[in-house]
């Protein structure tokens, strides 16, 4: 199996690049600190029975590719992690530290670059999933604005012919960062529900027009996903 060519990175300062040591070492101690004591059930759209563990088995057979909204990302990184989940990641400082957290988790990291557009973004992701893979997008990411949904997941569903889905992990009990997303940190030991919806199929031959539409039941889902983790996730 072949590995998409990793993309130049930036380069850094030296007070940069201990500022990226010291978050990434922080961000992946308190990501497996707290995430190792959490309680995790999912669920699917169509049966909304929460089961325990995951991610759903058969979700992780084939390739697949999931949207989720930048509050949940915490949580979302300690219940995917080690499936080799590719996640576009840009090359700016807080994209960076964020790929080298991930990475410490089993993700892959494809770099994009916000100089050759969404699509030139999306070559490595592409790559990725056309050879059986799994892919992520924060979907809101990554400066917002928050819970509005840009269209990389849908671009890359009509590009490789792979089913969309929409998921949220939600905490009973979490606080919540003073940032643009307001970020979940669930509290230790705190039951987690991920949700996820049922699978977004977009043609390869999908017009900008249908995209629209796609675009629509994304963020639909992905609404709808979070309602319902939210609600449950505290009953």
């Amino acid at each position: 199996m072949t590995v998409p060519a990793p993309s130049p990175r930036r380069h850094f300062s030296w007070r940069e690049r201990f500022l990226l040591w010291f978050i990434s070492l922080v961000g992946t101690l308190a990501i497996r600190a707290i995430g190792c004591t959490l309680r995790y059930q999912y669920s699917i759209e169509g049966d909304d029975a929460a089961q325990p563990g995951g991610p759903p088995e058969q979700l992780q057979k084939s390739p697949g590719i999931f949207g989720f909204w930048h509050s949940c990302i915490f949580a979302a990184t300690y219940y995917c992690r080690n499936l080799h989940i590719g996640v576009l990641t840009s090359r700016s400082f807080d994209g960076e530290y964020i790929a080298r957290i991930i990475e410490n988790f089993g993700y892959c990291a494809v770099r994009g670059s916000s100089s050759r557009g969404v699509v030139g973004g999306l070559r490595g992701m592409i790559r990725h999933v056309q050879e059986g893979r799994l892919a992520a997008f924060t979907c809101d990411g990554p400066r917002g604005p928050a819970e509005v949904a840009k269209p990389g997941p849908v671009l890359l569903a009509r590009q490789t012919g792979t089913p969309l889905r929409a998921f949220h992990v939600a905490a009973e009990n979490c606080w919540r960062l003073r940032s643009w997303d307001r970020t979940a940190i669930p509290k230790p030991f705190s039951r987690v529900l991920a949700r996820f919806s049922a699978p977004i199929h977009i043609p390869t031959a999908a017009t900008d027009s249908e995209l629209r539409h796609f675009h629509a039941q994304l963020q639909d889902a992905l609404e709808r996903v979070k309602k319902f983790a939210e609600v449950r996730g505290r009953a």
